[in-house]
């Protein structure tokens, strides 16, 4: 296998892939949110950060324009690129990866990060297929350009990773790194290199169906409560809301939950949902499953109210309270103000 993988870097550095000892040099995929950068481009943009050398921010879509002003006023970004297409919108995996492709070979990038998001984690496996190189996942911390640590087995074994990829082609675990801020930078802006045609016609927009809800995102809001299959139905869902709109938090749900049909995917926290990180996280009838504790378990404070005293959420909660969810939470909704 050594073997292998030396003839391999041989070959590449034969073709000119590989450059000795060059400066770093990233690339950050940015999502956009109404016309700015999301936050948690912000937290990918911290760990580019942590890597060194030149961060440039490629900006994509029908807003791009706006979006790539707010990504040049961050502070630490060399350089915007802005592709202002239709195209580009709804985040295609098929055009962003060759619109992404078509930046690197303008710029040739030591490292490629974008957010571990449904978006950043569709169309950055492409991107690594066509560049050879081994992709990184959802990577927690920053050692050194070429040295990373991510979760495995659902967040149970934490693995650091070193890289010998000429390009390392990395998402980000957001609720890993803090922030950046939003202002204060003076970046340049430019249009992005262009791919041949920026619709690749391997696929479409069809549509998208989205619920709205006055309360926050579940993947930004700083207070969640989330319910499991202890809360029986979905009708039970609307004390969990009850609590949410006194606490101005969202509301989530762990697999069971979903797969039971008591609230839509989109609720969903944990391995094969969302991973959020908020100050408090409070888990209601919801047993500890690994695959709900890798996706909440850098909460700040975590609350748990379940009528087994022996659940695994107790292992991980800073508080946690051995009742009938049905006789808790209306009194503690009743005592909060």
């Amino acid at each position: 296998m050594l073997a292998q993988n030396f003839r391999r870097q041989a070959l590449r550095a034969a073709r000119g892939d590989v450059s000795v000892a060059r400066a770093a040099s990233t690339l950050v995929v940015a999502e956009t949110e109404g016309g700015a950068v999301s936050g948690s481009t912000l937290s990918t943009l911290t760990a580019a950060a942590a890597i060194g050398g030149d961060v440039d921010v490629l900006v994509a879509g029908g807003d791009a324009a706006a979006a790539g002003a707010a990504a040049a006023a961050v502070p630490g970004v060399s350089k915007v690129l802005v592709a202002s297409d239709a195209a580009y919108t709804h985040g295609l995996a098929e055009n962003v990866s060759e619109l992404v492709l078509a930046a690197q070979a303008a710029n040739s990038y030591t490292h490629i990060l974008a957010p571990s998001t449904n978006h950043g984690k569709n169309f950055m496996p492409r991107v690594a297929v066509k560049l050879d190189a081994a992709p990184i996942g959802d990577i927690l911390e920053v050692h050194d350009e070429s040295t990373f640590t991510r979760p495995m087995y659902a967040g149970n074994a934490l693995a650091k990773v070193k890289s010998s990829d000429a390009v390392k082609v990395i998402t980000v675990r957001t609720t890993a790194f803090e922030k950046a801020a939003a202002d204060g930078g003076s970046a340049a802006v430019e249009d992005a290199p262009a791919p041949g045609s920026a619709d690749a016609g391997l696929s479409a927009f069809v549509s998208e169906a989205k619920s709205s809800s006055e309360r926050p995102d579940l993947g930004s809001a700083n207070v969640v409560i989330s319910g499991g299959r202890g809360m029986k139905s979905g009708e039970n869902f609307a004390m969990l809301e009850a609590l949410a709109d006194k606490l101005g938090g969202a509301v989530g749900a762990s697999r069971a939950a979903v797969d039971a049909g008591f609230v839509p995917n989109e609720y969903q926290v944990g391995q094969t949902g969302k991973v959020v990180a908020p100050d408090l996280y409070i888990a209601v009838g919801i047993s500890g499953a690994i695959q709900h504790l890798s996706g909440m378990k850098d909460s700040k404070t975590i609350v748990c109210i379940n009528k087994d005293g022996e659940a695994p959420i107790f292992q991980v909660s800073d508080y946690g309270l051995v009742q009938d969810l049905f006789d808790a939470l209306p009194e503690l909704t009743d005592k909060v103000a």
